[in-house]
């Protein structure tokens, strides 16, 4: 029996309402996740996936930003139709997210101790001294080593490596049914990025945790990830699973991420290059986002926007090339 998602995301708009205009920050955004299952969102930055996150966990601040249409459904549950007390039990315990910053997202004023303690007193029935020893283990689990001294140590006094073990230990704290891992391994040398990378998918495993990933790294997604979403400007603009992605990407904007991945085989080739920088989200082109910076751009790209509709099975594409008679190919 094929299982239903465990959390779906349908048709959402986050737009900011700023003194300059109004950024359209996710325009348009629907996916769904399995739990087991590895969803990877990638883009460059701006593209909306760090505001598609903080937009599931209901942490986007209004003013500025509002989910101004749209559904978030979580285990059956209507995730816009809930209090902020109601979110607080959510976040953390069922839905949890390593945020990209850990710098910014760990209180400089308080020890990891006292943090990571009263996160995981928020939602379990334990004592402190359960709560400390839970927190040993997991500082121990993503590798930090003297973990219940280093209990005491206040966020600065960690590097930027440790720092980020620290917010994936916190985050797994409560065991989540779901985990939200904004750029998990960015400030982590390549050794560490895979044994976090391995404690993920093996927790995974144990838990039956659904993993939404999102990221920058290509190498990545084709480790770790089941589907992957492409997003550009606010909108998704290819969905297919990691392999057929990776063997048939269809959309010019996944042509330049894939080809500026370096050719390990061939050294001497240069890197592909997108040339240009994504749009303003205060004032998008008329027409298709990406036409300005796309070499394969047709005059009518100028003027419409293209739908977002399956090309084949399983995977969607956001494209005009793949409403002429014939598909241009790469």
């Amino acid at each position: 029996m094929e299982q239903e998602p465990i959390l779906e995301v349908d048709n959402l708009h986050t737009h900011f309402f700023t003194k300059s205009g109004v950024v359209k920050a996710v325009d348009g955004v629907s996916f769904s996740v399995k739990p087991g299952e590895t969803l990877g969102i990638v883009g460059e930055s701006g593209s909306g996936k760090s505001i598609t996150a903080m937009s599931i966990m209901r942490l986007i601040k209004d003013p500025p930003g509002k989910i101004v249409e749209g559904g978030l459904t979580f285990k059956g549950e209507d995730l816009l139709a809930k209090s902020e007390k109601e979110m607080r039990s959510i976040r953390g315990d069922r839905i949890s997210m390593i945020f990209q910053d850990p710098m910014t997202s760990l209180n400089p004023v308080f020890t990891v101790e006292k943090q990571m303690v009263e996160t995981i007193r928020a939602h379990r029935n334990v004592s402190k001294k359960q709560a400390i020893d839970r927190a040993v283990e997991l500082l121990e689990l993503v590798g930090i080593p003297s973990p219940r001294s280093r209990l005491k140590s206040y966020p600065h006094e960690f590097s930027g490596g440790m720092r980020q073990r620290v917010m994936i230990a916190l985050a797994l704290s409560c065991d989540p049914e779901v985990l939200i891992a904004d750029e998990p391994t960015t400030a982590l040398d390549v050794t560490i990025q895979a044994q976090i990378l391995e404690l993920l998918g093996r927790l995974q495993k144990e838990l039956g945790m659904a993993i939404v990933m999102i990221t920058h790294d290509l190498g990545v997604v084709a480790e770790v990830c089941d589907r992957v979403m492409v997003m550009y400007a606010g909108k998704p603009v290819e969905f297919a699973e990691v392999t057929e992605l990776f063997d048939h990407p269809k959309h010019p904007y996944t042509w330049g991420l894939i080809g500026s991945i370096p050719n390990m085989e061939n050294r001497q080739e240069r890197l592909e290059a997108i040339k240009g920088l994504p749009p303003d989200l205060r004032a998008l082109p008329e027409g298709c986002s990406f036409a300005p910076r796309c070499k394969h751009a047709m005059d009518k790209c100028q003027s419409k926007d293209p739908d977002f509709k399956e090309e084949s099975a399983g995977h969607q594409v956001r494209c005009l090339l793949y409403e002429e008679e014939e598909v241009a190919v790469k």
